[in-house]
C-alpha cells in the first residue's frame, strides 16, 4: 500500500507527475464520475452499430488486413477474445514494473475519454487492477509502434480477461485468474469494439518517455555538478561561464547549465586560489569549457520532447474512434512517429552528455593534463592502478551509448500483409532510451567518484560548498584516496546515489541563489 494521494483519471489530461506517481511510486487512481457517464453514453452508440447489418470496422468486422471480413453477431465474443490472445505475442525478458504500470494507466486515461466505445466495467476493471498492484507480464519484443504498442497492450488486456501471468503487489508471479480472484476483481468478457480499444495506443512509448524525462531532469543537474567537480579539481576556470558571455548565445539550456556551474563554483576556495591576472587557464579543454553548451543542448532537446509528451498525454488514441457527434471513424493517430522521434532525439543527447563526462574523467587521470594530480589518482604510482579501469568502464558505456543513439525511428518493416506497411519502431526507441539513461547515470557516477578523489588530493585547498557536499556524500559509500581496493562496489554505490537523485538533491541544498 502507499500513502500517496490518489490520481484522478478522466477529468483532464494526466500531468507527467501523475504518470510518475502511479507508474513508479504506486499511487492509486480514482475515476472521475463524469468520465464514467461519458463512457456509458458512447457505449450506446456502439451497441446501435453492432445491431446494424452493415459492417463497421472494429465492431462487426475483422481487423487489420481482415478489415473487410464481416463477423456474424454470434461470433463476435470469440472475435474479441481471439484478438487479444493472438496479439499478446510478446517475447523476451519481462519489462520493468513501472513501464507496465505506465501502459495500464495511459490506456485507462484513453478509455475514460468516452471516445473508444468500451463499457464502464472495462474502465473500472483497469483502475481496480492498478490499485491492487496487479502488473501483467509484458515482454521486451513484440511492438513495432505501428497501430501503437499492440503486443504490450494486449498482454494488459489478456490479464484483465483472467488469462496469462501477472505479478501481484508483492512482486510474486501468479496466474492472472488467481490474482484477480484474490483482489475480488471479476475477469472481463470483452464485447464488440473493446478488443481494439484496449490495444490501439502509443501508451508504452509515451509512458517510457515521461519516465525518461523525469529521470533526465535530475541527471542533467547531476552532470552539471559532476562537471563542476572536474573543473574545480583540475584547476580549471569558471570565468568562461560568465552571464554576459552566455548572453551572447541565448540558448535556453546553455544559459541554465552555465548558471548552475557559476553557482557550484563561485564560492570555491580551490577556484579562487588561481584566479587573477596571472591565471593563464582561460582556454581549458573543450570538455571543461564547453560543458554548458553540451549539457544545455540536452536540456533543449528535453524541452522539445516534453512538449511532444504533453500533447500526447492530451490525446485520445484509438482506431476506430467515436467522434463527439457520434460517428465511428477510422484514423491513423495510433502511429507512433511523433513520440518515436523524440525518444531517439533524447538518446542522441544522452550519448553526448555521457561522452563529454567521460572525457572530463579521463583528463583527471592523465598527469599531462590534470595540472598536478598523480597518474590515475593512484596512491603508490606503479604499484597501484588507481581509477584507471573505472575510466575503461566509462569508455565502454559511452561506446555503447553511441550505438544506442542510432535512431530506431528511421527504420520501418512492413507487417500485416502490407496493411501496416510503415511503422514507427517507437517501442524499440523507448527501450533503448531506458538503457541509455542507465548508462548515463553510471558514466556520471564514475566522473563524480573521480572528482571526489581528485578534490581530496588537492588538500589543503578546499572545495566549494556544493562540490564539497557531493564529495562528502560520496564518502558515505566510497573511501577516499589510498591503496587499491575492490572498486566495483564503490562504483555501484555511487551510481545508486546518482540514479536515486541524491547527488542532485544535495548539490541543490548547498547552492546559494
Amino acid at each position: 500500500m502507499t500513502d500517496l494521494a490518489p490520481v484522478l483519471v478522466g477529468a483532464a489530461p494526466l500531468a507527467p507527475a501523475d504518470v510518475v506517481a502511479v507508474a513508479r511510486l504506486g499511487a492509486p487512481v480514482v475515476i472521475d464520475p463524469a468520465a464514467l457517464a461519458r463512457v456509458a453514453e458512447t457505449r450506446s452508440v456502439i451497441d446501435g452499430l453492432a445491431a446494424d447489418p452493415h459492417p463497421h470496422y472494429g465492431v462487426s468486422t475483422g481487423f487489420g488486413a481482415l478489415a473487410t471480413t464481416f463477423i456474424a453477431p454470434d461470433r463476435r465474443l470469440q472475435l474479441q477474445a481471439s484478438l487479444i490472445r493472438s496479439h499478446a505475442a510478446g517475447t523476451g525478458p519481462e519489462v520493468e514494473r513501472e513501464v507496465t504500470r505506465g501502459l495500464q494507466l495511459l490506456r485507462l486515461q484513453t478509455l475514460t475519454s468516452g471516445r473508444t466505445g468500451v463499457r464502464p466495467v472495462v474502465v473500472e476493471t483497469y483502475a481496480a487492477m492498478l490499485n491492487a498492484g496487479i502488473t501483467p507480464i509484458v515482454r521486451e519484443y513484440g511492438s513495432l509502434g505501428c497501430s501503437g504498442d499492440l503486443a504490450p497492450l494486449a498482454h494488459i488486456a489478456l490479464a484483465a480477461m483472467g488469462e496469462g501471468d501477472v505479478r501481484n503487489a508483492d512482486g510474486a508471479l501468479r496466474s492472472a485468474a488467481d490474482a484477480l480472484r484474490a483482489a475480488g476483481i471479476e475477469p472481463l468478457t470483452l464485447v464488440e469494439k473493446e478488443g481494439l480499444a484496449l490495444i490501439n495506443g502509443t501508451d508504452g512509448m509515451l509512458g517510457t518517455l515521461v519516465l525518461a524525462l523525469h529521470d533526465l531532469q535530475e541527471l542533467l543537474l547531476t552532470a552539471d555538478i559532476a562537471a563542476a567537480m572536474s573543473i574545480e579539481s583540475q584547476l580549471g576556470t569558471d570565468a568562461v561561464f560568465a552571464a554576459d558571455l552566455m548572453a551572447l548565445r541565448p540558448q535556453t539550456g546553455q544559459t541554465e547549465s552555465a548558471a548552475n556551474l557559476r553557482a557550484f563554483l563561485g564560492d570555491s576556495p580551490m577556484v579562487a586560489s588561481h584566479k587573477g591576472p596571472d591565471d593563464g587557464r582561460v582556454q581549458d579543454a573543450y570538455s571543461l569549457r564547453c560543458s554548458p553548451q553540451v549539457h544545455g543542448a540536452a536540456r533543449d532537446t528535453m524541452a522539445h520532447a516534453a512538449m511532444i509528451a504533453g500533447r500526447e498525454l492530451a490525446s485520445v488514441i484509438d482506431n476506430p474512434v467515436i467522434t463527439l457527434d457520434g460517428r465511428i471513424e477510422s484514423n491513423g493517430n495510433f502511429h507512433g512517429a511523433p513520440v518515436a522521434a523524440v525518444l531517439d532525439f533524447l538518446a542522441i543527447s544522452v550519448a553526448d552528455v555521457a561522452s563529454v563526462s567521460e572525457r572530463r574523467t579521463d583528463r583527471a587521470l592523465d598527469p599531462a593534463r590534470s595540472h598536478g594530480l598523480p597518474p590515475f589518482l593512484a596512491d603508490e604510482v606503479g604499484v597501484d592502478s588507481g581509477l584507471m579501469i573505472a575510466q575503461y568502464a566509462s569508455a565502454g558505456i559511452v561506446s555503447e551509448l553511441k550505438r544506442l543513439a542510432v535512431p530506431a525511428s528511421v527504420d520501418s518493416i512492413p507487417s500485416s500483409a502490407m496493411q501496416e506497411d510503415h511503422v514507427s519502431m517507437g517501442w524499440a526507441a523507448a527501450r533503448k532510451l531506458r538503457r541509455a539513461i542507465d548508462g548515463l547515470g553510471r558514466v556520471l557516477a564514475i566522473e563524480i567518484l573521480t572528482g571526489a578523489r581528485a578534490l581530496d588530493l588537492r588538500a589543503p585547498l578546499q572545495a566549494g560548498p556544493a562540490t564539497g557536499a557531493v564529495r562528502d556524500l560520496v564518502r558515505t559509500v566510497a573511501a577516499g584516496p589510498g591503496p587499491d581496493r575492490f572498486l566495483s562496489p564503490e562504483m555501484e554505490a555511487v551510481a545508486e546515489l546518482v540514479q536515486s537523485g541524491a547527488v542532485a538533491r544535495i548539490a541543490k541544498e548547498h547552492t546559494h541563489g
